[in-house]
């Protein structure tokens, strides 16, 4: 050995790494799991039916963010500002219909930036809405495994058994459900799970961003029997709702529908039960993932991250079901994110938005900081999740051809239909379910003019503003 080299120059030049150009620690992974239609009924949330050991897992591992909410409530604007971080203001995708890319053509997705700065990129399942998949550009892009069963399908399955066991159960509304008696691997959300694992070991030499994208617990709630029997109805404490509840909420909020508001109450604590069956069945697919993870010893260089599309009502507000409105349930989805040498196993009050996530993974990875989104990265939460944060978080949604818009901070939700005079105030110290509200309170004038400045100005609610 030259004694100009020292030992460190020596074994570099040994290896092929020229003196004083040592290489730069390799990017970090990122596996982003997105799950249809979650909402925040998870073990780690607190609730204590559903069982969820998997994601409650992920949450022991990284930080589980509890004010976390979604841009719109409703599959393709969601994922459509997600992956862009642009707000639903901006992509003017407001409905399903309506292709991701048709007013922000030249936007630069998520994985698509990621690929721009060396990763390999896959995707299995739904990230982008199912029929625009092709909007968003991956190395690799697969649907999940055919065989879904519709809700056709399911309805009918649904109405057979009915027939066999005499009647007496209805079918509640429009919601439909069906026990399998497949494998977890033979339904498409475990087809899923298998088939991103190989692409996560067969890829794992280079730096990836891989997406999972599960179906359940999107509608039909189709799982193996073993889930469904997990659940019973006599498990479920259905919402002790106030009965003068609907009286103060603007008609225009709501999205009852006659079917679904008429269900007896076995029949809402059964379509609870295959809810959570749905759950816990996409909780073990997260579970194969979660063992590749351990397996390969990926943990040490790998962000991974799990995400609701949006929420989802279950009865809520006298027979709300399904999503698109800004009340808590919908508007609020879960998130946990685990990235190497930040904080574990803890709790973030602070809010944060599904628009946040394109430049947190950025930051994360140490890619250049992206331009002209319009998301906060929120890497300073994962070192600190108790410390000051932005103000406000925001959902829109539209119902006819109004536009409802919300602000939720840590403490109220402020939502005007199209007008200021038609309006919606909740304060959340006293009323988390949002039963009372006080938009025409004079006593809260103060507080809605704050909420209303909030509102139309989302640069101040930013960190520091």
């Amino acid at each position: 050995m030259s004694m100009n080299l020292t030992r460190r120059d020596w074994l570099l030049s040994s290896f092929g790494v020229g003196v004083g150009l040592a290489q730069s620690p390799r990017k970090l992974n990122v596996l982003m799991i997105a799950v249809d239609d979650l909402n925040n009924r998870l073990h780690c949330y607190g609730d204590q039916v559903v069982k969820t050991p998997n994601i409650d897992r992920l949450a022991k591992l990284g930080v589980r963010f509890d004010r976390s909410y979604c841009n719109y409530p409703l599959c393709n604007p969601s994922r459509t500002s997600l992956l862009s971080s642009l707000r639903p203001d901006k992509t003017k995708i407001l409905n399903n219909n309506v292709p991701p890319r048709t007013y922000i053509k030249d936007a630069v997705m998520l994985p698509e930036y990621f690929h721009n700065n060396g990763y390999f990129t896959a995707r299995v399942g739904k990230i982008a809405h199912g029929r625009f998949e092709d909007a968003v550009k991956w190395d690799i892009s697969e649907f999940a495994m055919r065989g879904e069963v519709d809700t056709k399908q399911a309805r009918k399955a649904q109405k057979k058994k009915r027939e066999r066991a005499g009647g007496g159960d209805g079918e509640p509304g429009k919601l439909t459900w069906l026990q399998t008696d497949n494998r977890d691997e033979q339904e498409p959300d475990g087809h899923t799970a298998v088939r991103i694992s190989e692409l996560i070991e067969k890829n794992r030499a280079k730096p990836f961003f891989i997406a999972a994208g599960f179906h359940k617990p999107h509608l039909p709630w189709v799982a193996p029997k073993k889930y469904f029997d997990m659940y019973k109805p006599e498990m479920i404490t259905l919402p002790d709702t106030p009965a003068d509840d609907l009286d103060d909420i603007p008609p225009i909020a709501l999205t009852h529908t006659a079917g679904e508001k008429g269900m007896s109450e076995l029949e809402r604590k059964k379509a609870i039960c295959a809810y959570h069956a749905a759950t816990t069945f996409m909780d073990a697919q997260v579970g194969v993932l979660l063992n590749t993870m351990d397996r390969l010893k990926l943990w040490n260089n790998t962000v991974v991250f799990l995400f609701g599309d949006h929420g989802w009502h279950l009865n809520e507000h006298h027979g709300l079901w399904r999503k698109m409105t800004v009340f808590e349930q919908a508007a609020r989805a879960p998130l946990i994110m685990a990235a190497p040498g930040r904080q574990k196993n803890a709790a973030c009050p602070r809010l944060v938005e599904w628009v946040d996530f394109y430049p947190t993974l950025a930051e994360l990875c140490g890619l250049p900081k992206p331009k002209g989104l319009d998301g906060t990265s929120f890497v300073p939460l994962l070192d600190n999740p108790q410390r000051p944060w932005k103000k406000a978080a925001y959902t829109v949604v539209q119902h006819g051809s109004t536009l409802g818009r919300s602000v939720r901070t840590e403490r109220y939700r402020y939502t005007e239909w199209g007008t200021p005079s038609v309006a919606e105030l909740y304060d959340h110290e006293g009323d988390p379910k949002e039963y009372r509200n006080l938009a025409k309170d004079p006593k809260q004038a103060n507080v809605i003019r704050q909420l209303q400045l909030l509102l139309n100005n989302p640069d101040l609610a930013k960190p520091g503003a």
